[in-house]
């Protein structure tokens, strides 16, 4: 597995690739980057060719000027597969990566197969929320140039479940589930890190997420995977897509906050392999 480039939409986009069989997308989340698969990548390569991808502004991809859209996000997708020579894929996005596969499995319905969602929203009652995040996100860009260890540590108390926060601090070296730990992760924080502009771009696409009334035309086998302690995007958000979308599965990860896929990696995991082999 070596990181490779593809030009996409009129950019370069950093990819790696793994495995065989059935294609399989992973898109990342607000101000993160395709290292955040760290405990999916190597698990589900074993079933399926899986693709982690940086987002234009993130990590290794380019990072032109301007407003990001969730349809631009989309055909970036699009022109990722098509690079590829990818007809059709299963795609799974995290966080405000659910946001962009939603919106790409409305403008392209004919690539996907199946749609996993894991910790996302169909949208925001008003302008606060976008607002909200980047904020968020901006005050932890700050922190990090002054320590970078304790913004990361800070990160964690609206993105873990509080037990298993403890269990890091009390054992930050330990590796989890032998695949990540809390001291690699504060290491992998500073590589290629989102800048103030890059999560000012970002941001500007959540302003155009809202998918509510449009989700019920999505015919697509599709799983909503909430996390029962998640304080960014609550379980109830959750709840609503998968009521509205009319083939979809609902799974709870019990104990869990918005880091699902790193805090309960094997139970994640199983979900995605389960539900994609069905």
């Amino acid at each position: 597995m070596t990181e490779q480039y593809a030009e996409v939409n009129g950019i370069k986009i950093s990819y790696e690739m793994a495995g065989e069989g059935e294609p399989l997308l992973l898109v990342h989340g607000f101000g993160a980057k395709k290292e955040n698969w760290i405990a999916t990548f190597p698990e589900l390569s074993k079933h399926f060719k899986v693709i982690r991808f940086d987002n234009r502004g993130a990590g290794r991809s380019d990072r032109p000027k301007g407003d990001y859209t969730m349809e631009l996000f989309a055909d970036d997708i699009s022109s990722l597969m098509d690079f590829l020579d990818i007809k059709k894929a299963n795609i799974i996005g995290w966080s405000l990566g659910g946001m962009i596969v939603q919106n790409f499995v409305l403008k392209y319905p004919e690539k996907v197969n199946k749609m996993i969602l894991i910790n996302s929203n169909h949208g925001f009652p008003d302008e606060s929320g976008p607002i909200v995040y980047k904020n968020m996100r901006l005050d932890e860009q700050k922190s990090k140039k002054v320590d970078h260890v304790k913004a990361w540590w800070d990160s964690t108390r609206t993105s873990y479940h509080i037990k298993f926060r403890k269990e890091m601090e009390a054992n930050p070296s330990k590796k989890w589930y032998g695949l990540w730990s809390a001291e690699e992760r504060i290491a992998e924080s500073i590589i290629n890190p989102a800048t103030a502009e890059d999560i000012e771009m970002q941001a500007a696409a959540l302003k155009t997420h809202n998918t509510f009334n449009r989700l019920k035309t999505i015919q697509n086998p599709s799983l909503i995977l909430a996390a029962s302690h998640d304080r960014l995007t609550p379980r109830s958000s959750m709840e609503e897509i998968h009521n509205q979308l009319p083939n979809s599965k609902f799974i709870v990860i019990d104990k869990a906050g918005h880091s699902s896929p790193l805090e309960k990696a094997p139970e994640v995991n199983q979900a995605i392999i389960d539900f994609l082999k069905e």
